[in-house]
């Protein structure tokens, strides 16, 4: 009988034990910050570091710990990041690829682990898409385009074009020369007299820059994939006095490439938003942590064409920015 009441008495303790560590359970995962492992292209990026520090400010707002990893422009090394974070059980993996047709082995790789995973700013192709479980960016083709109109129009639709790419392969390098030359097909006097390369730096821009400018051809516009790039060519042609005959279109809307608009050097930008890109890469992989259902699996943060005419609108956005940054 003694026996009985102790066995009785051992299995309510272990019952009200069980009890109190489910709460305290439910308790530190309700508390528990969510963990999200970043494999980022590069740190040495001019337009990417601001959606780092976007990235950094979204996670210190939703109470999330960021593991953020740079491949140094390593497709392979990437491959082997998101795998470490798979072994260390992140809550969601968050992607922007070196290169997108490279990543498709990351995304399985979330997938075996039961990992959910964002592409963030550089879309996959499509039968990678269907496999993972959020983008958020903005649609490269739709930039190109844009800043190719702008400078048919300043053009009057009739001109020599020198298209300056970011690395080949890319995404956005793609992309956005075809939104250029979807454009330039429209119009009949316009025409594309040299494309090249110069890998999305300042310095490789003025190194292409200069090496047209001794080729001798006629170059009414240079339009590069992105500002860096065209700020590069503007200090090659404003050393050879060329700058004041050749309009010149980048896009991202850095800071600096505001600077440039301003001073009527740079005649066209298409802000990117990597603010809107970081935070919002953020918020999705939080949501989807937390099992909740995404309205949209695109998430698209919209190009906007910045011109003189506009361009304060724009300084003010990130004066607006790097003040929220700084507090």
């Amino acid at each position: 009988m003694k026996c009985k009441k102790i066995t009785g008495l051992l299995m309510a303790l272990v019952v009200l034990f069980g009890a109190l560590t489910g709460c305290a359970s439910d308790g530190s995962n309700a508390d528990r910050k969510v963990v999200v492992g970043a494999a980022m292209p590069v740190f040495d990026d001019k337009w990417l570091s601001y959606l780092y520090d976007a990235m950094k400010d979204g996670a210190k707002d939703k109470n999330v710990d960021l593991k953020m990893v740079d491949a140094k422009n390593d497709s392979s090394k990437q491959l082997s990041q998101v795998e470490k974070f798979a072994t260390e059980g992140v809550d969601v993996i968050v992607v922007c690829p070196v290169d997108t047709a490279a990543v498709k082995p990351m995304v399985n790789v979330a997938k075996q682990a039961n990992i959910p995973i964002v592409i963030v700013n550089r879309i996959p192709p499509k039968d990678v898409m269907k496999d993972v479980d959020s983008y958020v960016g903005s649609e490269s083709i739709k930039g190109g385009i844009i800043q190719m109109e702008e400078v048919a129009k300043i053009l009057n639709n009739k001109g020599n074009v020198a298209i300056m790419t970011g690395q080949l392969g890319h995404e956005a390098q793609v992309k956005r020369t075809v939104g250029n030359k979807e454009v330039i097909q429209k119009h009949p006097d316009m025409q594309i007299i040299l494309e090249g390369t110069a890998k999305w730096q300042r310095a490789e821009g003025i190194q292409l820059m200069e090496n047209w400018l001794q080729s001798g051809k006629k170059i009414d516009a240079v339009v590069a994939n992105n500002d860096e790039m065209a700020i590069g060519a503007i200090k090659a042609l404003k050393e050879a006095g060329k700058l004041d005959e050749t309009v010149v279109a980048g896009v991202d809307g850095t800071p600096d490439a505001l600077k440039y608009v301003k001073s009527g050097d740079l005649d066209v930008s298409v802000f990117q938003d990597p603010v809107g890109q970081g935070k919002g890469a953020i918020d999705t992989a939080v949501k989807l942590a937390k099992g909740e259902k995404l309205k949209d699996k695109m998430v698209w943060i919209p190009y906007e064409l910045i011109t003189k005419r506009n361009v304060q609108e724009f300084e003010e956005r990130w004066d607006v920015y790097n003040k929220n940054k700084s507090n």
